[in-house]
């Protein structure tokens, strides 16, 4: 019997030479053009013939646009990094015709990630050293935790990101991603901006906003970019400038939300969060900033690939769950909870803390939705006129099956006090 195990990306600092610095940038370009003229042809073809070209039609079409004169260049670099743009171009359209995501859009040079993924034919990985395609020498990596022994990697990526610095990406099948032992736990996830998370078991994950702490540092490095004449030198300098202290944050944020979502992990069985709608939130001029800093979207992706290596459960419950505005206890529904509003009293005298009782009923709701074998209830958009926050409503039918919710097998009682009945939730 064949074991597989999970693929996993290792990530490293580079620091090429001057040469190779030019030979890589030569094929970010490449990579760049190949992928616009692949989707200007492709998009073309459809309105003018109402013809769907895939990748075959393209691959020879790269193979044409190399005899030409005007594109001839492009047999100077590496025809890997150039084929598998053409691939990633495919897979862009299969996820559109899928309905997963958007059209396809062209690269820019200026806001599109700088990057070129090579196959095992162009590159060549022996006692530590990684030397790719069209390179004499090798690339001097810094390897910063060793990869797994005895694997491969199928592919390299080598990327620039805006700040100028040098990273290598190799993708392998990691032996040491195995299914953790069985926990007894679960727990409910209540993410906000005064605490970034809140969990069932009532702890408070205070919110490190990492991007209020270099603010003023960062507003000062943009206005001396906004000072600097477009083309010169100075406005580059100024722009790696702000470059880097983005690149910190941004470091930083993952650094914490990593270490959050693994412990998460390794410490239950089930995870349950909200499903919310980051992106109309975004929307909210007053709420912008501190929901791009907090990184939710980002948590709840590190949760869904570890939950899947780990063999735990991540549940998403629909955001139309009025979980703040619920009681736990007995399953009233409050008509209007302000935001300023932190703690509040039911009329059966319970009294709750307003985000440790939206984390309770969080889990409550997602133990009902695992013991019926439901998923992720259907998606609404926010109606006209009404604000881009989360919202608080009656559940939708994804939590309602109707009879008591048994509790999944392995997934005890929430913690931090009485137990939630979800029954309510399936009336």
């Amino acid at each position: 019997m064949t074991v597989t195990h999970a693929k996993r990306a290792f990530k490293y600092r580079c620091y090429p030479t001057d040469a190779q610095a030019a030979e890589l940038s030569r094929t970010f370009g490449c990579v760049r053009l190949v992928y616009n003229l692949a989707l200007a042809a492709r998009a073309q073809a459809w309105a003018e013939r109402g013809e769907r070209v895939g990748y075959g039609a393209t691959s020879a079409m790269l193979t044409g646009w190399k005899r030409t004169a005007e594109l001839a260049f492009l047999s100077e670099v590496s025809c890997v990094p150039l084929q598998q743009a053409l691939r990633h171009l495919q897979a862009a359209f299969t996820g559109f015709f899928a309905k997963r995501s958007g059209h396809p859009r062209f690269k820019s040079k200026k806001r599109s990630r700088a990057a070129a993924e090579y196959t095992r034919s162009a590159f060549r990985y022996r006692d530590g050293l990684l030397t790719l395609a069209k390179m004499p020498d090798p690339l001097d990596v810094r390897w910063s935790r060793p990869l797994p022994e005895g694997v491969v990697p199928s592919t390299v990526t080598v990327s620039r990101d805006a700040a100028g610095r040098w990273f290598v990406s190799l993708l392998c099948e990691d032996p040491s991603v195995r299914p953790l032992p069985a926990a007894a736990t679960a727990v409910g996830v209540d993410l906000g901006i005064v605490h970034l998370a809140v969990l069932s078991t009532g702890e408070k994950v205070p919110n490190p906003r990492h991007e209020r702490r270099d603010r003023e540092r960062l507003a000062r490095a943009q206005r001396e970019l906004a000072r600097k004449a477009e083309g010169s030198a100075n406005r580059e300098k100024a722009r790696c400038k702000v470059a880097r202290i983005h690149a910190r944050i941004a470091d930083r944020r993952r650094d914490f939300l990593h270490k959050l979502s693994t412990r998460l992990v390794r410490e239950n069985q089930a995870v349950v969060v909200e499903d919310l709608p980051v992106r109309g939130m975004l929307r909210n001029r007053r709420l912008a900033r501190a929901v791009a800093d907090a990184g939710w979207a980002e948590l709840r992706g590190m949760l869904a690939y570890k939950c899947a290596w780990y063999g735990r459960e991540l549940v998403v419950v629909d955001r139309w769950l009025p979980s703040s505005r619920l009681c736990g206890s007995c399953g009233t529904v409050r008509d209007h909870l302000p935001l300023h509003v932190r703690a509040w009293e039911c009329a059966c005298g319970a009294v709750h803390d307003r985000d440790v009782n939206a984390a309770r009923n969080i889990l409550a709701a997602g133990l009902a939705v695992a013991a019926c074998g439901d998923g992720v209830g259907p998606q609404r958009s926010t109606p006209g006129g009404q604000s881009s926050m989360k919202q608080e409503v009656v559940p939708t039918a994804a939590l309602a099956h109707g009879g008591p919710a048994a509790r999944p097998r392995g997934i005890p009682a929430p913690r931090g006090g009485e137990e939630v009945n979800p029954s309510w939730l399936l009336a």
